[in-house]
């Protein structure tokens, strides 16, 4: 079946280029022909047909259709007496993105918006000009189409702890129901009971592959004290092979999940290639249009009801920025008429900070990828390529500085560095040498470091200025450090042992006058090879009406304005205790039945 898919991004890296040798390059090209053919790997014809102009005016304008926003806009127009535009700068998702075994492939490609942060003081010091890379999806989906789609909630105390700041309504009893609301869990009856949905848009389940060394990453877990979990349950304490948004071996971004289903809907549209630069309000400070870019032209669309910023913790505040809602001296400082004096807009960001220990083992049992693994996953949906490795496997565990009667672990293993090799010739059986690398990455789920982020310039189309300030807290460094003690003591147990794990012990650069595995050492490594995770949030941050740094009330409306809410991971006060997307989720969900709510009672 051949069809045409209008409006779809490039797939950037081909998946020949992940590959060397030339009978398997010739494979991989042959397969990328016939992807491309198909438009989909599961559902080719039933992609959202993107408009090329859109109404005068909608109910509903949605900014941002990824991870939240798309879940916002499809809600929304269940209920057919609201019309809803949903406005997304990228392209339709490329087919490649739908294979999990490349995750790491469309990082830097035309469907990231290639965020640097500005020069860091304490972090990030070995990288160039000591600016971090935050890579984010500029494509319909949003990061769920690049992520490595681990289905991860959080802590019970995250959102208590919600609450306890002030926002009512959001206690994890009161969110729970809408994190099962989304589920279609394909391993329900595995799972803790009570916990998990079926019959939701949103498949979860674990991958169909699972790597020997996935198992034995469990049982090191145990020999520490660590049971094998549901994370996502009772407990939020232990290791688990995290289930994923994966559907039938393949990836399912939020645009698959909830826009798919609802393309045939008529008051739903849907502009792709459209860059919004701001929102427009009247004298009493209620929106009225929106305005954005597209094809190179500035369109303005009315708004009868509402405005729901989607853009995610960089785009969500810039918008409101280019707006004139923000900082007043910041504003005034680039000539942009302020409507509302915001001084919290931009403030509170932060981010999971981690560091990268890398390891080598003895494995020579491994079969790489070649014409069997590539057919297997092609015809069976199975297989090296239906999984993301090791990287499937992540762990909750406390330092020394967290409680573990609290059950609010404060540090998360993620793994990475076991996906398929490649096959020098192409053959059948080939085996690969017998070291592999593998990295093992503990990192902080409670920072306490905030950053901020303003405006470049004038123009709604300039990257922003991001300044993370990572580990500014000394407690965050203190705590990340523990975090690399206990995965060199997980090396060492004898599940891990089997495999030969070696530390690798090369001296980090700029650090080779500190003695190797000293606390000293470790400060001095995490600050200069600093890996910030993806899971940005807090620069919109939800909070009371006496938290002068307060963007959204707990109903996410705008402070201060009329007609405008925020939906998205920047609302989070304090980010989440692990991976953000299904957070994201949540939050586009609640936001979607607030809305209806207002409008219909």
């Amino acid at each position: 079946m051949s069809c045409n898919c209008p409006m779809t991004a490039s797939t950037g890296p081909t998946l020949a280029s992940t590959c060397g040798g030339s009978s398997f390059m010739l494979f991989m090209g042959l397969l990328e022909v016939f992807l491309r053919s198909q438009c989909d790997l599961e559902d080719p014809c039933n992609r959202p047909y993107p408009r090329d102009h859109v109404n005068s005016r909608y109910d509903f304008v949605v900014i941002g259709g990824g991870s939240a926003g798309a879940v916002v806009a499809a809600r929304l127009s269940e209920n057919d007496r609201f019309s809803v535009l949903l406005l997304e700068a990228g392209l339709d998702e490329p087919i490649g993105t739908q294979i999990p075994s490349f995750f790491f492939n469309f990082i830097g490609s035309d469907i990231d918006w290639q965020y640097t942060t500005e020069s860091e003081d304490g972090a990030c010091l070995n990288k160039d000009d000591k600016k971090c890379y935050w890579p984010r999806g500029k494509v319909l989906g949003g990061t769920s189409v690049m992520n490595g789609m681990t289905y991860m909630r959080g802590s019970r105390r995250d959102y208590d702890d919600w609450v306890r700041l002030g926002n009512p309504g959001w206690s994890y009893d009161q969110v729970l129901p809408d994190f099962i609301k989304s589920e279609d869990n394909q391993q329900v009856y595995t799972m803790d009971y009570g916990y998990h949905g079926t019959g939701g848009p949103l498949t979860v389940t674990q991958f169909p592959y699972h790597p020997p060394l996935s198992h034995a990453l469990l049982d090191g877990g145990k020999e520490l004290g660590y049971d094998t979990v549901d994370l996502n349950g009772r407990t939020h304490t232990g290791f688990a092979i995290a289930q994923t948004t994966s559907r039938n071996g393949s990836r399912l971004s939020t645009a698959r999940a909830f826009l798919r289903p609802a393309k045939n809907r008529r008051n739903l549209h849907i502009m792709l290639n459209s860059t919004v630069t701001r929102i427009l309000f009247d004298k009493n400070k209620r929106a009225t249009q929106v305005e954005f870019v597209h094809n190179g032209r500035i369109h303005r669309v009315g708004v009868g009801k509402e405005v729901v910023i989607s853009g995610g913790a960089v785009n969500s505040p810039q918008i409101l920025l280019n707006s004139g809602v923000g900082p007043k001296a910041d504003l005034e400082a680039l000539g942009i008429p302020v409507v509302h004096d915001l001084p919290g807009v931009g403030r509170n960001l932060h981010n999971h900070v981690a560091y990268t220990l890398t390891f080598t083992i003895n494995d020579t049992d491994t079969t790489p990828l070649n014409w069997a693994t590539a057919m297997e996953y092609l015809l069976f949906r199975d297989g090296l390529m239906s999984g993301t490795g090791i990287s499937e496997v992540t762990a909750m565990i406390h330092s020394k500085y967290s409680d573990p009667r609290e059950d609010h672990p404060d540090i998360q293993l993620i793994f990475g560095g076991y996906l398929a090799d490649c096959a020098e010739t192409g053959m059948v059986g080939e085996k690969k040498g017998a070291n592999r690398t593998i990295y093992v990455i503990p990192t902080l789920l409670h920072p306490k470091s905030r950053g901020y982020l303003r405006l470049r310039n004038s123009d709604p189309l300039s990257k922003p200025l991001i300044y993370p300030k990572y580990l500014s807290h000394p407690d965050d460094v203190a705590r990340l450090i523990e975090g690399i003690k206990f995965s060199i003591a997980l090396a060492n147990t004898r599940a891990l042992k089997r495999y030969g794990f070696k530390l690798d012990e090369t001296p980090v650069k700029n650090c080779e006058h500190l003695k190797f595995g000293c606390d000293a050492y470790w400060e001095c490594a995490v600050r200069h090879d600093t890996s910030p995770e993806n899971h940005q949030a807090g620069s919109c941050k939800m909070g009371p009406a006496d938290d002068p740094m307060a963007v959204v009330d707990n109903q996410l409306r705008v402070r201060g304005l009329r007609g405008v809410r925020v939906a998205d991971t920047s609302i989070m006060p304090k980010v989440t205790s692990g991976n953000t997307n299904a957070p994201a989720i949540m939050i586009g969900e609640r936001a979607a039945d607030m809305i209806t709510r207002t409008w219909i009672g």
